[in-house]
């Protein structure tokens, strides 16, 4: 394996790093919300078929889209503060290093 230099970030190029990966770190825990809020959506009832002329077996398998896309509206629309929550704990174990 051949020897690498070692590279430093400068601090305007540090500056220009943390934006982009605060960023990514916003939309993976906006995305953990949203997953959550799903299941919450799944445990509530929202997107069962109903008992007389439902949609059957079809109904069933895409409502998990369904319940994907309106937790993600719901997070887009503010959520329930968990996106926000899960931010600060990946910027403090980042920010910690």
């Amino acid at each position: 394996m051949p020897n690498m230099p070692i590279t430093t970030i400068s601090s305007a190029d540090q500056a220009l790093v943390a934006p982009k990966q605060d960023q990514q770190m916003r939309d993976a825990a906006q995305e953990l919300e949203a997953s959550f809020l799903a299941e919450m959506l799944k445990a509530a009832g929202v997107g069962k078929p109903s008992e007389s002329f439902g949609g059957g077996i079809g109904e069933d398998q895409f409502a998990s889209f369904l319940r994907e896309a309106q937790a993600q509206e719901m997070v887009k629309a503010g959520g329930i503060g968990l996106a926000e929550s899960f931010f600060n704990a990946l910027k403090e174990t980042t920010d910690g290093k």
